[in-house]
């Protein structure tokens, strides 16, 4: 009975949530401006690869970017609502606290499958060669790091408060350097050991590494199977620490 109602409340915020987002689906876009700038002003640089367009590997990595663009701003939302009171009023509704960060979490999936669809549209007549079945896949990983990265947006927001600029400066800080050292822009495999160690420690990468396998048409199964993992355990900190702020939210 209680995992029953704990679902209902989860769907309800969920709902609550995607309601703006339908309502102003530019939001969706506008966290992609940055993803498809550098697109714009790398994708020509990039050198000629043997088989096909150097965009199989510059676009996964654009979709990873993408939706760490979208789920580490989100945060903002809950913060701007902390702010004025309406934070408070939904916490003394009946719903209960773990709802209040799962279902905000889960909204995630949504933007982010649509910001994928909106890339890979964009990138197809350009020489992208589309593998619907590995970008299904690649999708639904993505989905679960989009959660956990959520959840920990919503959870810094909780850990800021009334103060705005340590949630954005917290943001930015850890943002570039995820960014960089998961090789979306650019390869880290010949940069020095100190860098590829800092790589491998980041899970984000093992993700990228997968979205460029499956979005290639391929399914190596220790490199999804790593993907799988990395993604799994952001999403259970992310929702473990997210839910734990949240009940202590007041």
């Amino acid at each position: 009975m209680s995992s029953t109602t704990l679902v209902t409340d989860t769907v309800t915020v969920f709902s609550r949530e995607l309601r703006p987002v339908l309502r102003d689906p530019f939001s969706v876009v506008f966290s992609m401006i940055q993803p498809l700038v550098f697109l714009g002003l790398f994708t020509p640089l990039l050198p000629e690869v043997e088989g096909g367009s150097a965009l199989q590997w510059f676009v996964p990595g654009i979709v990873v970017m993408s939706c760490l663009f979208s789920t580490s701003f989100t945060g903002s939302n809950l913060l701007f609502e902390i702010q004025t009171g309406a934070h408070e009023r939904m916490l003394v509704t009946p719903l209960r606290r773990p709802a209040l960060i799962v279902g905000r979490a889960l909204k995630e999936i949504v933007p982010m499958i649509v910001q994928t669809a909106i890339i890979v549209a964009v990138c197809t007549p350009f020489g992208f060669d589309l593998h619907l079945g590995g970008v299904v896949v690649g999708v639904l990983i993505l989905a679960v790091m989009a959660v956990g990265l959520g959840a920990l947006s919503y959870t810094l927001a909780l850990a800021s408060k009334n103060t705005e600029w340590l949630f954005w400066t917290v943001q930015q800080t850890v943002l570039f350097p995820l960014l960089l050292l998961a090789g979306i822009l650019l390869p880290v495999d010949d940069g020095p050991g100190w860098l590829r160690a800092l790589s491998s420690a980041n899970p984000l990468t093992y993700v990228v590494d997968a979205q460029r396998a499956l979005f290639n048409g391929e399914f190596p199964a220790s490199t999804v199977l790593a993907a799988v993992v990395a993604s799994v355990a952001v999403a259970a900190l992310g929702l473990a620490v997210g839910t734990r702020a949240m009940r202590r939210s007041s």
